[in-house]
């Protein structure tokens, strides 16, 4: 019985994977809010460094990872696959339950994965500072560490419900030297807009990206990095794929089954996106993208074009989404309250590819529980979600007699999270499903694409 399936460090994959190059159909372009044209990668510049602007638009299929980031990465990676004996016995499944273990990085989740190449990118053009968002902490944390590796300055702007509830995310970054403020803040005009309708704002994700990217187009040396969404920061994370289909050969076995949670995407493609070049070439199995019934972003929401952020000044992106105006509760898993989806992810979802799945919060946190006190590891909130889905999955397979192979992304740890877990046992979480009525108010004035 082998619990662990590490590879060796010379084994670390030397590429990323393009997931562009093999779609069946190409991503429709961004568009200019204002003339409703395609937009060019040099309006892009005064966000991004036009090296990851390159990436973001790029077809090609496989990208050469620089030097100086495998060195980064080998401080944590290659990660281990485990197999998850004591949960499938626990269930009485016949099924075979893979995780990928993302949590062992420094701060604790895939986030580094983008955030190490980011950083790289930004310093090789000349960047000395960089402005960001974070939900639930997790991609703050992870550029503060990738920023103090490469010697440059970092702000983020953290939605303030998760800044409150999670003090320890704050003190991780600033032990990385970066400034972490609560948004909506007073420090930019996005902010203070939000702020006068309401002091205590609990804001979001897309009114913290507004801040931020404000931040960047103002302030000199300064671009913008984003934690998810765009398609260079999915690519990045595919080494979690890449990785994992070494593995599960060593293992002897191939999954019929891929999960991961989905709040912009990342962490999803990140193990999702080299199976699903499998499957457009023909191989038999499911990619299942979970997320919150309180942002349903994928199950319920609409195929449009859309603003990326709260105060809408990005470019309108084609995704899945439940409206810019989105204003998500107060949930626990902060890292899956974002109102859009990937692009790439949308598009796949419509091509049938990949499946969406919601689940209530309560029923998130039993399955962690669960995962922790059979596997031992205490899983970040956002990561239950997936698990949830690998438990019904599992009990399926058992109610079919069938020995189903499940790969789950297990994206992060939550010891920093051990008050929403208090919560939980302590009885004070409900569920909570977002109204259908308000996301049809939020998305009916939308472009629709076909």
């Amino acid at each position: 019985m082998q619990k662990k399936i590490f590879l060796n460090e010379k084994d670390i994959p030397k590429e990323w994977y393009n997931i562009q190059a093999d779609m069946p159909h190409p991503l429709p372009p961004p568009l200019h809010p204002g003339t409703g044209e395609p937009i060019t990668p040099d309006m892009l510049a005064p966000i991004f460094p036009m090296n990851l602007i390159e990436q973001e638009v790029s077809t090609e299929r496989w990208i050469k990872i620089p030097e100086e980031v495998l060195e980064k990465l080998l401080m944590w990676r290659p990660s281990p696959l485990y197999r998850a004996y004591a949960l499938e016995k626990f269930l009485g499944t016949p099924a075979k339950i893979y995780f990928k273990n993302e949590g062992v990085s420094p701060p604790g989740s895939h986030k580094p994965n983008t955030a190490i190449p980011q950083v790289y990118y930004n310093k090789v053009f000349g960047i000395k500072r960089i402005s960001t968002e974070t939900g639930a902490g997790q991609w703050g944390s992870a550029l503060a560490f990738a920023c103090n590796q490469f010697g440059l300055e970092s702000k983020v702007y953290m939605v303030r419900v998760s800044y409150n509830q999670k003090p320890y995310r704050r003190i991780m970054m600033e032990t990385w030297g970066s400034h972490c403020v609560p948004s909506p803040s007073p420090d930019t005009n996005a902010g203070r807009k939000f702020l006068e309708g309401n002091p205590e704002h609990p804001g979001s994700l897309g009114i913290a990206i507004s801040e931020a990217i404000e931040d960047a187009v103002t302030s000199k040396d300064t671009r913008y990095s984003l934690g998810s969404v765009l398609n260079h920061v999915l690519m990045h994370q595919t080494i979690i794929g890449l990785e994992a289909q070494k593995q599960m050969a060593i293992a002897g076995d191939y999954p019929d089954i891929v999960i991961g949670c989905c709040g912009g995407g990342s962490n999803f493609a990140g193990l999702a996106f080299p199976y699903a070049r499998d499957k457009i070439h023909g191989k038999n199995l499911r990619l299942i993208a979970v997320e919150p019934t309180s942002c349903p972003t994928m199950t319920k929401g609409a195929y449009v074009y859309d603003f990326g952020d709260t105060a809408q000044t990005t470019p309108l992106l084609p995704m899945y989404s439940l409206g810019s105006g989105f204003i998500p509760p107060g949930i626990h898993a902060g890292g899956l309250r974002y109102h859009g989806m990937a692009p790439l992810v949308s598009r796949l979802i419509t091509d049938g590819l990949i499946e969406a799945r919601a689940y209530n919060q309560l029923e998130t946190f039993a399955a962690g529980l669960t995962f922790a006190r059979t596997e031992g590891f205490i899983p970040a909130p956002e990561t239950n979600h997936a698990i949830a889905c690998v438990i019904e999955e599992a009990k399926k397979a058992k109610e079919e007699g069938k020995e189903k192979v499940i790969l789950l992304n297990w994206s992060g740890h939550g010891i920093i999270d051990l008050a929403a877990y208090d919560a939980y046992i302590s009885g004070k979480l409900t569920d909570y499903a977002f109204p259908d009525e308000e996301i049809k108010k939020l998305t009916e004035k939308l472009k629709k694409i076909a």
